[in-house]
């Protein structure tokens, strides 16, 4: 075991599989020589060499495009794009070819590659730095999205990634790659894509979040220990495919629920998590279902970015108002 950043896990998840693997090859915006903006890559070009980690125009389309086409020709490709609101110039071929290869070949052919980019606010950066679009990914039919909240989870996810035979959208939030350290096995393993994990049991109110908010949602729990409340959190994990099962269970058991996402409100992944438990698990509900979210607005720049935020105090104060309907 080692002590391992989400930083750190998801470079030695890289440098496990390349080792492995020689047609993995990682490649974006400064992902070879600078090893990436935030040094995800850092290491790579210099062990595995230039052909196999290198360094691209700022050509978003191109780097989603060429992924495509290496797929195609037996490579596998994990390409990294700079920042969240960079993926939008790589968007057309991500909708209109990436995800439809299966579908277009019905069935015959798919294509093993990973987009991975650096996801959320909380680093006080500039205009389409700060970006949480999940849900514009996730509803693309043909992609998985998964967004790890924990070195071990963003070092199995990633391996699991680079394996799928269909394309992975590989989000990672910001903000935590450097937050804290968790032992990590140096060995390789896996992280099923499409199953949540129960991060802390309970009985009153089921609590699902992702990625950078599940330690705001852990913080809000402290707020409350004098409360007596019993909240079960899920880690979600994997926006698409949605562990269906492990939520609807844990309702069943609390009888709320609740959905806590950094991304704006409307048409959110909150939205779809609702809609399923109230289909699923409406008989059992003592209290509607509720969402702590981001604010229907353009993430605001540095001076002004946490009060969109979704805040401990904001979580602690849904689980309360849910628990006393």
């Amino acid at each position: 075991m080692a002590l391992l950043t989400i930083l750190d896990a998801i470079n030695q998840a890289l440098d496990q599989k390349m080792n492995e693997d020689s047609r993995v090859v990682v490649y974006g915006e400064d992902a070879g020589y600078e090893g990436g903006v935030f040094r995800v890559t850092a290491g790579l070009q210099k062990k595995y060499g230039e052909d196999r980690v290198f360094d691209t125009p700022i050509a978003e389309a191109a780097i989603t495009g060429s992924a495509i086409g290496m797929a195609i020709n037996g490579l596998i490709p994990v390409a990294e794009i700079q920042f969240d609101g960079f993926v939008f110039p790589g968007y057309t071929e991500i909708v209109t070819h990436m995800a439809r290869y299966r579908n277009r070949t019905r069935g015959g052919y798919g294509l093993p590659l990973v987009v991975r980019f650096p996801v959320g606010g909380g680093i006080r950066a500039l205009e389409h730095h700060s970006e949480s679009i999940e849900t514009l990914l996730g509803h693309i039919p043909g992609l998985k999205v998964v967004i790890p909240s924990t070195p071990y989870d963003a070092k199995g996810l990633m391996i699991s990634a680079i394996e799928d035979p269909d394309p992975v959208i590989f989000m990672e939030p910001k903000r935590i790659y450097r937050a804290g350290k968790q032992e990590v096995p140096e060995e390789m393993y896996r992280i099923p894509i499409g199953k949540a994990k129960v991060v802390k049991e309970g009985t009153d109110v089921t609590v699902v979040a992702w990625g950078a908010m599940i330690r705001e949602t852990e913080k809000a729990l402290k707020l409350l220990e004098d409360e007596n409340i019993s909240v079960e959190l899920i880690d979600l994990r994997s926006i698409n495919p949605i562990d269906e099962e492990t939520i609807i269970n844990s309702v069943k058991k609390t009888g709320r629920f609740i959905v806590v996402q950094e991304a704006v409100k409307t048409y959110g992944p909150g939205a779809e998590l609702i809609s399923l438990v109230n289909e699923k698990a409406f008989l059992y509900l003592e209290a509607a279902p509720a969402r702590a979210t981001g604010f229907d607005i353009t993430v605001p720049l540095a001076k002004g970015e946490m009060y969109h935020f979704v805040s401990p105090e904001r979580i602690a104060h849904e689980i309360k108002r849910t628990v006393q309907f």
